[in-house]
């Protein structure tokens, strides 16, 4: 049986969707991490050692698969070292130096499948941003999905993971594959989880903090908002850069950093991403962000790192 591991996100299950349309797979697992931790957990890894054919979707941690001897295909397009270990197959535009705006477009663009799933990847990952990318609206379009509708689509299937409901994730790719896009649209159980996350983004987003263009956010809660918050921040109330701290977050800290577009052209993200890792902080992203999972009593390191490239 097929193993995919992916990403918790949008991006993450749309892509998944897609490789399973892709390879016709009538059987396959698909398994998430644990939500906000950018690692492979045991139940990930007792599953590697039980199946064959091995995915690895929309998830920077090209580390987790370089001491597995089992064939490996890892797509992605974050910013990432080339993977060293012969049995992985590494499927990432960012390696020529080429960006790609969601992994659903790699998966789309190598397997040569295209439908909306393709679209609502962008969109999950880049916002309203993707609606300047002319094949996203002709996706949507064949669909016959408004703006509106997709952004919507995307705030649904994200519910599962802000609610830190793992489960959920891993069901939400065949809740994907069973129905039709515009069904998603009225699928109950995520509608209830959105409204009750809509409002803890409205609580954190009233605490904002505003030095030079950047807006420092801090709030606690059990929900995963903190990239919501950020995206919001950046997206949608314009600031320059926006500095997210959740401060009990299950018992952990959250710490998210999202800059504009023309702001990355400033910031040098991989070497604060670096610097927070040689310090052993759990942490990825990408050009324009990073996020970092630490005990709550070392939030102060990691916001002076990020404060030293502010300044």
């Amino acid at each position: 049986m097929s193993l995919i591991i992916h990403h918790w996100d949008t991006d993450g299950i749309t892509s998944t969707a897609l490789l399973v349309k892709a390879l016709g797979l009538e059987k396959f697992k698909n398994l998430s991490p644990p939500i906000g931790e950018f690692r492979f957990d045991e139940r990930i890894r007792r599953a590697i050692e039980k199946e064959g054919e091995i995915y690895v979707l929309d998830l920077n941690l090209p580390h987790e698969v370089e001491g597995i001897s089992k064939s490996i295909v890892f797509i992605d397009h974050h910013i990432q070292p080339r993977i060293k270990n012969p049995k992985v197959k590494q499927i990432n535009p960012a390696l020529g130096g080429e960006e790609a705006p969601s992994a659903s477009f790699v998966v789309s663009e190598y397997f040569n499948v295209w439908n909306a799933w393709s679209a609502l990847g962008v969109i999950g990952d880049i916002g309203e941003r993707a609606f300047e990318i002319p094949k996203v609206g002709e996706l949507l379009k064949i669909e016959g999905l408004t703006r509106k509708d997709a952004l919507r689509i995307v705030e649904l299937i994200d519910s599962n993971y802000i609610a830190m409901d793992r489960e959920g994730v891993e069901k939400a790719v065949g809740v994907v594959l069973e129905n039709s896009v515009k069904g998603l649209l009225e699928y109950e159980p995520w509608i209830r989880k959105a409204e009750s996350i809509r409002k803890a983004i409205e609580d954190a987003l009233s605490k904002v903090e505003v030095r030079k263009g950047i807006a420092f956010i801090d709030f606690e809660s059990p929900f995963n908002i903190i990239s919501k918050v950020a995206r919001k921040a950046v997206w949608e109330l314009g600031y320059e850069g926006a500095v997210v701290v959740n401060r009990n977050f299950h018992g952990k800290a959250q710490v998210y950093f999202r800059v504009s577009p023309k702001k990355a052209e400033e910031i040098n993200m991989g070497e604060i991403i670096s610097q927070l890792k040689e310090k052993s902080f759990n942490a990825g992203g990408k050009r324009e962000v990073l996020g970092c999972i630490c005990e709550k009593n070392r939030i102060e390191e990691v916001l002076n790192i990020i404060n030293a490239h502010l300044r």
